[in-house]
Order: structure tokens, then sequence, then C-alpha cells
């Protein structure tokens, strides 16, 4: 990851980590039932954020659930909301874990900030043989066009889409230690209100790394669009739809 405009974006949900925490929704309980292997007693969550799926992760595994965020902010909201849960600064690329240390590793909504040439054998190592790599890809279905609307295309340039969708994949190398992965995709829906809405679009990366005006007209624009919704009264909610991407890949 040296393009310092990734780095920088990779980088930026510290600085709203409050609202990050506020407004992200966790993905769907089976979704990390899915990528969880049978009878886990010892869990990573990998680029864990302010903890939506640590906290998960302690209602599944009975056993030690940790935490790993290298993002100093991120992590102060993490240690608040899950102080039982340890908690460590590092790097996905170089993780302070012995070999053979963990059962499952999961990655929400993380994997593309992360160099996968280096996180893949990482991964790998901390893993006990037959644990499972497990990630996933939480957010609202732009494939629907008033989602699309207010939350894709004006914030995505033309020609980043293929870029965009090689971030938000999911391959191993020839030589990776795990077996093929498997995939499935779960839909889902939410019910939020406008703000709730424009507080959500204030958490993605194309938007935290604008300068402040922009940030400020987009979010504007957001909710322009959201109280011209048909579903969108006063006090009212809507289900905003929603898709989980998820893979696993087992240990070998």
């Amino acid at each position: 990851m040296t393009d310092s405009p990734v780095v920088a974006r990779a980088l930026s949900f510290g600085a709203v980590a409050d609202t990050y925490d506020r407004y992200r929704p966790p993905p769907p309980g089976e979704a990390v039932d899915w990528v969880l292997p049978t009878n886990a007693v010892e869990v990573l969550d990998l680029g864990a954020g302010t903890g939506a799926v640590t906290r998960l992760l302690r209602e599944r595994v009975p056993g030690k659930v940790v935490a790993a965020e290298p993002d100093a902010r991120m992590r102060a909201v993490l240690v608040r909301r899950v102080p039982d849960v340890l908690t460590v600064g590092a790097r996905a690329e170089a993780l302070p874990f012995a070999d053979d240390t963990f059962d499952a590793v999961a990655v929400s909504s993380a994997w593309h900030w992360m160099d996968r040439a280096l996180t893949v054998p990482e991964a790998a190592r901390v893993l006990r043989h037959g644990g499972r790599l497990g990630v996933l890809w939480n957010g609202p279905a732009r494939d629907v066009e008033w989602v699309a609307e207010l939350l894709g295309p004006s914030r995505e340039r033309v020609g980043r889409a293929n870029d965009h969708a090689k971030r938000h994949s999911f391959e191993l190398p020839s030589d990776a230690q795990f077996t093929t992965p498997e995939t499935i995709v779960i839909t889902w829906s939410m019910p939020v209100t406008r703000d709730e809405l424009v507080g959500l679009a204030s958490t993605y990366s194309a938007v935290i790394t604008r300068p402040a005006e922009e940030r400020v007209e987009i979010l504007r624009r957001v909710e322009r669009l959201a109280t011209a919704h048909a579903g969108f009264e006063s006090g009212t909610t809507i289900q905003l739809p929603m898709r989980c991407r998820c893979w696993r890949a087992t240990r070998s």
C-alpha cells in the first residue's frame, strides 16, 4: 500500500472515530457465524476499527477474542466500547503474535486497506492448521438505484469502477496456505432516519478525505436527496438495503 492517496484514505477513519462507531452498522450475525469455524476458542479481529465485529465475536466465542487495530483513535473507541477484550495496536502485515495462536482470523470491511502479499502469509502463520480466515464486506446495496444516487456515483470517478471492484474482492495467491475460498452474499436491511443516512455517508473515506467545504456540500446533497425521498417523512425511517459479501478459507 504505497500509493499515498490510498494510504491517506486508509488512515482517515480515525478522524471521525466516534461518528464511525455510531453510524456504521455491524454485519449481520449470520455472516459472522458463517465465517467462524465450529468450536473456535481463540479468535483475532484484524483491522477491528471501533469493534463492531469484535462485539459479535465476543458473544460467540467462549474463549479469547483479540482485536488488532493500527489507528490509536479508532482503538480508543474500541477499548471504551469493549473493555473486556484484549486490544492491540498492530498492522495486518506484521502481527505481534506467535505462530499457531488462533482458530480464526476475521477481517471486516478492511481487507482492501491491507497489503495482501504480506497479510495472507501473516494470517496463515498465526492460524492453527484447520483454522479459518474470514473476510466480510458489509455496506449499503449501491446497485439499488436510489441508494446509488445518495451514496454512490457522485463520489466515484468514471474509470475508477474497476479499481473499486478489484479492491472489494478476495483472492488468494496460488501458493497461499489456504484452501480455495468459499463465498456467499447475505442481503439484509436496516431502518434509518434521514439524519442517520447523512451520518452514515459522512463515515466513508471518499468523504472524510475531501476538503471541508466539499464534505459539507456532499452531506448537504445527501440530506436534500433523502428529504425528497418518498419514504422519508418527519420523524420516520426507511429500510436501507444492505449487502454483506463473505469469504472464508481454511488454513491447510
